[in-house]
């Protein structure tokens, strides 16, 4: 999914954090298409109807990304991990918001069962994965982050590999074990928890 020039967006990124504040506008250009390609994916994940856009979410993350003080990135891989985690939080704080703003209607409480037929859920979801991720990260930090990488910044298992500095084998083994951990979190199937 990369599109833009690993260099020139590390050197970039190496000047802006140096004081240059001139390198942080001509990176814009150079990783927008990349991030919002990024954005894409992470709403990949969401319901249809999601009322924000990879455009909006792109715009959203990279407003906080670059909100007047240089990220402290190591490169291009380490910008792309950042701008996931971003992602991720944009999301999640859309989701309480919007889900506060459903409890907040000034409707009368439904009863549990009926409250679970009505609406997609899918804001609730996240935030439980959300809340799921961060359980995650106090014990396997490393499955936290890769987590935010697949699901939240859109990356590739080679991509994913790459930034992790691993072997695509080693992801996808990692993968499918965060996946079902963080599933049974999610989905309170009563199991016991690790």
């Amino acid at each position: 999914m990369s599109m833009t020039p690993p260099g020139q967006v590390t050197e970039l990124l190496l000047a802006w954090r140096q004081g240059d504040q001139s390198a942080a506008e001509r990176l814009i250009p150079l990783v927008y298409d990349d991030l919002r390609a990024r954005a894409a994916a992470a709403l990949h994940h969401e319901r249809r109807a999601h009322t924000l856009t990879p455009t909006a979410l792109v715009h959203e993350a990279y407003l906080r990304l670059m909100d007047g003080r240089p990220p402290e990135v190591e490169g291009r891989k380490h910008f792309l991990a950042i701008a996931a985690r971003v992602m991720r939080r944009v999301l999640v704080d859309h989701a309480r918001t919007r889900n506060a703003a459903k409890r907040n209607q000034g409707k009368e409480a439904l009863p549990l069962d009926e409250a679970l037929t009505i609406g997609d859920g899918r804001g609730a979801v996240l935030v439980k994965l959300d809340d799921a991720l961060v359980a995650l990260a106090a014990f396997d930090p490393g499955k936290a982050r890769l987590v935010e990488l697949r699901y939240f910044g859109g990356l590739t298992i080679e991509e994913t590999a790459d930034v992790l500095d691993t072997s695509p084998a080693t992801v996808k083994r990692e993968w499918a074990l965060a996946r079902a951990w963080l599933h049974r979190e999610v989905s309170g199937d009563g199991r016991p928890r690790a």
